[in-house]
């Protein structure tokens, strides 16, 4: 577990310079990590694109150790290994903010996810601020300072990038070690630390193990009203969907919708003939019917269906959905927590629809003893009584 050292680290408003240092050299890029690696922790962010992309393309790296602010221009930078082994350092804190498409980007970057990292989004929310607040309103919640907004959208490709950009993407990290030091002694006077430690572990360990493509199916809308022989061509379909994206770098919903992948699933045609609708038809049809058409007939005589998925909650349930989420709503006040870093509504209906309800995921760590206990017991009294 992170955080042997019992002292805050000292960051101090007024040593904040927010003018960036723009870092686009091998040589520029080893001094920088070199001293780095002597600081407990840096802060980290990253600019990307992804409007026509499967996987983000990194365009910019920005890296704060409290005093400065670097950019550094990926684009032009041959040997980034020494980033790289900064990520990797085991004794350098990675301050980041709502980090889960930052991990994806350093990871298609370099091959390797930060750790250890401490979330400042998830901080916060711990520490009883609010669920989900973004990076500006963590900013202007501790230290009354108001962000500028004018880059949101910007082309980070491009180079040169404008001084706008560079003054934007610098303060994505200017504030963050300040915000940090504030955040870890608020946690450890509410003895909270190793709940921020768990969380964010489980967050690089999701970044090491991405979803499996055979899993997709299950995210499509309406797919619990599916047979099993049918889920099992949806399911097919959306695993060739899921590859051929990764494999082409483009948008799944540009290679095929979901919305055909459930009626193809739904209709299971036989026949090329019969595959053309709306979203599959013209060059798409042309270009994928022949390998959808396989995919459809190969999945149809499967042995290993997949079972049915689980129906939306019946009226009956929904009810006791409520009252669970009455009694979550409760034990997050009692805590002077947010609900919403307690429980998620998915795992609250897995409860209610399991016949042998347990405690699964998250509800096994700390919220076991906050939340996921009780919920037990509330579902256990609440089933007797009717």
């Amino acid at each position: 577990m992170m955080d042997q050292k019992k002292s805050t680290p000292v960051f101090e408003r007024k040593l904040v310079d927010t003018a960036p240092v723009w870092i686009d050299s091998d040589e520029q890029l080893k001094e920088l990590c070199d001293r780095l690696h002597t600081q407990g922790a840096v802060a980290l962010d990253t600019e990307f694109m992804r409007s026509r992309t499967f996987y983000p393309l990194p365009a910019l790296v920005q890296l704060g150790d409290g005093k400065r602010c670097y950019l550094i221009d990926n684009l032009a930078i041959d040997d980034l290994e020494p980033l790289r082994a900064l990520l990797l350092d085991s004794r350098v804190v990675k301050i980041m903010h709502s980090c889960s498409e930052d991990l994806e980007t350093l990871d298609r970057l370099l091959g390797v996810v930060p750790e250890p990292i401490f979330d400042t989004q998830i901080a916060a929310a711990i520490s009883g601020m609010g669920a989900g607040l973004g990076y500006a309103a963590t900013v202007s919640q501790l230290l009354q300072i108001d962000l500028p907004k004018s880059e949101t959208r910007s082309d980070w490709l491009q180079r040169p990038l404008s001084e706008s950009q560079k003054n934007y993407a610098a303060l994505d990290v200017a504030w963050l070690p300040l915000v940090y030091a504030m955040l870890l002694k608020k946690l450890r006077e509410q003895d909270r630390l190793d709940w921020l430690w768990e969380d964010c572990n489980a967050i690089v360990q999701a970044a090491h193990t991405p979803e499996s493509p055979e899993s997709y199916y299950r995210k499509v809308k309406g797919a619990w009203r599916l047979r099993p022989n049918q889920l099992a061509v949806l399911q097919d379909l959306c695993a060739w969907r899921e590859r051929e994206a990764r494999v082409r770098n483009m948008p799944r919903n540009h290679l095929l919708k979901e919305n055909v992948c459930m009626s193809l699933a739904q209709a299971m045609p036989k026949y090329l003939a019969t595959l053309s609708q709306p979203g599959l038809e013209g060059k798409t049809l042309r270009k994928y019917g022949d390998t959808l058409l396989e995919i459809i007939n190969r999945a149809s005589e499967r042995d290993d269906l997949p079972p049915r998925l689980p129906q939306p909650l019946n009226r009956e349930q929904g009810e006791v959905l409520k009252l669970l989420r009455n009694k979550v709503n409760a034990l997050a006040e009692a805590a002077g927590l947010p609900p919403e870093i307690l429980v998620r509504k998915k795992e609250l209906e897995l409860l209610v629809q399991a016949d042998k309800p347990e405690l699964e995921g998250r509800l096994q760590g700390w919220r076991r003893a906050i939340v996921g206990e009780p919920l037990l017991e509330e579902l256990q009294s609440l089933r007797q009584s009717q």
